[in-house]
């Protein structure tokens, strides 16, 4: 597939990035630009940011990742980051977990495309409902899903105890963490550390909070309807 005409060519940091794998790193670059915007994944002006705002940022968050670690990324949508994280670090197995079925669609065709079928599994569904049928991984990723509370609660039970979250966020991090501390503390992780990865490389580093899972606190059980007497209305026929 030739390069659009909105997509510009990988920059030279690219390579210190993705390596020997650059050419895989063009083809999802290109899956992106083509086939992500006409799907509505990502949004037509986003093509020519496709390396700075997306593919660089996300693969630098490698450098936090341990060699041969599990991954799942928690609404990974069109792959970022985890089909990202897959072509820059080939020693990773990586679940990308995503509940709608446009994406889920998208994301089995770009794994079979690129070839990463042997390292990569594409899960429909939301982080709650899955979490009985995954392994804990060493690694749970997450870019804009939500903010630090909610997404502790959906990504630390995915996470294996001791292993960590990488949730990439901006420049009010510091705040979200803040924030939420006491209630990221309350599922059972560590205290929020902001990581600046890929510092000298790209410009603005990357921002992620690292939560360390250091207990494993049992999720809270949905209510169930109460069946008092005179509570609600039964509908016949």
């Amino acid at each position: 597939m030739p390069v659009t005409d909105e997509l510009p060519p990988p920059p030279p940091v690219a390579v210190d990035l993705f390596g020997d794998r650059l050419p895989l790193a063009v083809a999802y670059a290109e899956l992106l630009a083509t086939d992500g915007v006409v799907r509505g994944l990502i949004g037509p002006r986003e093509a020519p940011r496709i390396w700075d705002r997306h593919l660089l940022n996300c693969a630098t968050m490698t450098e936090l990742i341990p060699y041969g670690a599990s991954v799942i990324d928690v609404g990974s949508g069109a792959g970022l980051p985890g089909i990202v994280l897959s072509v820059a670090r080939p020693d990773l197995s990586v679940v990308l977990v995503e509940p709608l079925a446009r994406r889920t669609a998208f994301l089995a065709e770009v794994v079979t495309q690129l070839g990463l079928d042997d390292a990569v599994s594409v899960v429909r569904g939301r982080a709650e409902e899955v979490r009985g049928e995954l392994a804990p991984a060493d690694v749970v990723t997450a870019r804009a899903v939500a903010p630090l509370d909610r997404l502790a609660g959906w990504c630390l039970p995915l996470t294996a105890p001791g292993g960590r979250l990488l949730a990439l966020k901006g420049a009010s991090a510091s705040d979200e963490i803040a924030e939420h501390q006491t209630a990221i503390g309350r599922l059972g992780g560590a205290t929020a550390v902001v990581r600046q990865c890929g510092v000298g490389l790209v410009d603005p580093p990357t921002t992620v909070v690292e939560i360390i899972r250091e207990r494993v606190v049992e999720p809270a059980q949905p209510r169930t309807a109460s069946r008092g007497r005179g509570r609600g209305r039964t509908r016949r026929g």
